[in-house]
């Protein structure tokens, strides 16, 4: 589905976003936020791949 190196979202994801946008409009903003913060939390845990955010790496080449 998509061109990027990154796995598509999880099915789960997917079933979560649905579920907050049958919500009514004032409780969408909480849950959004609530999904931006685990997703914020995850990918600060993430590994890293020192090439690409190093720019003394990337110059070596």
């Amino acid at each position: 589905m998509s061109d990027s190196a990154a796995p598509d979202a999880s099915p789960e994801l997917i079933d979560r976003l649905r579920l907050i946008e049958e919500q009514p409009l004032e409780a969408r903003a909480a849950a959004y936020a609530a999904v931006h913060d685990e997703l914020a939390r995850r990918l600060a845990s993430a590994p890293t791949d020192r090439a690409s955010t190093d720019p003394a790496a990337t110059s070596r080449s």
